[in-house]
């Protein structure tokens, strides 16, 4: 009787798509069957490692009133999925694991944190996003894979499990690469499932553009959530790592790293909004905001390009973004977006490491300020911790991966 609900809940196609299937134990996870993988072993969340992480956090500034606390120890912790009923978090990777936060007695720290689907072969499964209707989607480098109630069925290593896109038919197997590789995904107001496929050059090379105009590759795709009719939604994208939908406006707002080697302080990095399908942001030949890149410097930019509504400090490697929509926060936070800035590696003096907020006018404009910063030492420039992505549980707090430490923080607000 399940099978027949998650699959009916799901769409036509994956009955059918079953035999095809021949990843590990893909097939059999598809089929509802075992494949007999040893149980997880939680991940120990106290101890020395504990004790540093927390004193590290008291160097974190924020507004006043507002809290940072260990939430969890999660290994190379990067983007987060909240289920949609409050039991568990997940948590992608760009290794081949990906976790699952439980915070079993609701005292606001996860006491139970291990990998999900053990049995499953993972290739860089940093994408992570839930439907309002509680099907957990994985985006890989080059897979995207379904799991239909997985908030409810993560206690064992086997768990249901389906292709939406098949090994090897998100990108064209040619072009995968060690670079750029890392995607995230949203389910959009029309239902449909949007992902973000950056390209692996630091300048997408001339020879490449058709090919990546037509396959998405450097734009973000969307398709239905069965994984039909796939379209190409954005164009001109570097490596977006991070995006989200306006909750008032349905507008898709995305993060942007933008080209290296240019200077510390050029080009800027960008949160971009677009109103309407098939908009051009401007790569490859803007290398961030309005500055032109080396390689396309001298020639005519063949399309119309959106700039982005707000340019941000160069380097600093903005990444996961989401709108603030609780209730916790103080009510001028409302509809504003949080977004974490990993930090810099190609600038001589570091900058990033921190949570940041933009609140949006009326008018359209944008304004970013700093609102937790201390994960950078100004005095040495060591890096304390690196946020990467930001994430809302249901009681109106943040969640905060930081995949240096390897841990998630959680930020509160109390008058």
């Amino acid at each position: 009787m399940i099978r027949h609900m998650m699959l009916a809940a799901f769409g036509l196609g994956l009955a059918t798509a079953t035999p095809a299937l021949s990843q590990g134990n893909l097939e059999k996870l598809s089929s509802f069957k075992g494949t007999g993988t040893a149980m997880m072993q939680p991940i120990p969340q106290d101890g020395k490692r504990a004790d540093s992480i927390r004193e590290i956090l008291k160097r974190i500034k924020m507004p006043a009133g507002f809290e940072i606390d260990l939430y969890a120890l999660v290994p190379d912790a990067r983007h987060i999925a909240v289920g949609p009923q409050g039991v568990a978090a997940f948590v992608g990777t760009r290794k081949n694991e990906v976790y699952v936060m439980t915070d079993r007695d609701k005292d606001r720290v996860a006491d139970d944190v291990k990998r999900f689907a053990p049995s499953i072969d993972f290739t860089i499964p940093n994408g992570v996003c839930f439907s309002k209707d509680g099907f957990l989607y994985i985006v890989e480098q080059n897979r995207i894979l379904l799991f239909p109630a997985a908030e409810f069925f993560y206690e064992g290593p086997d768990v249901a499990a389906f292709n939406v896109v098949a090994q090897g038919d998100l990108i064209p197997e040619d072009e995968e690469s060690y670079n750029h590789t890392a995607r995230v995904c949203d389910i959009g107001p029309d239902d449909k499932l949007y992902v973000s496929l950056g390209q692996p050059f630091n300048v997408a090379p001339e020879d490449k553009l058709d090919l990546y105009k037509k396959t998405g590759i450097g734009g973000i795709i969307r398709m239905d959530r069965d994984g039909k009719n796939r379209e190409v939604f954005t164009y001109g994208v570097r490596n977006s790592v991070g995006q989200d939908f306006h909750p008032e406006t349905g507008e898709l707002w995305w993060t942007d790293n933008q080209v290296d080697g240019m200077g510390d302080d050029k080009p800027a990095g960008e949160l971009n909004r677009q109103t309407e399908a098939g908009q051009h942001f401007g790569h490859p030949w803007f290398g961030g905001g309005t500055t032109r890149t080396t390689e396309y410097e001298g020639e005519e930019v063949p399309v119309d390009v959106v700039h982005p509504v707000v340019e941000t400090v160069a380097h600093a490697a903005d990444l996961g973004m989401m709108f603030y929509t609780g209730s916790q926060f103080p009510g001028h936070y409302k509809n504003t977006i949080f977004s974490a800035q990993h930090g810099s590696w190609n600038r001589t003096e570091p900058v990033g490491a921190r949570i940041m907020v933009t609140h949006i006018h009326e008018d359209g404009t944008a304004e970013m300020k700093p609102f937790a910063e201390g994960w950078l030492d100004e005095e040495t420039g060591e890096y304390l911790g690196r946020p990467v992505d930001v994430a809302q549980l249901r009681d109106g707090s943040l969640l905060v991966s930081d995949d240096l430490v390897g841990a998630v923080y959680r930020i509160s607000y109390s008058e």
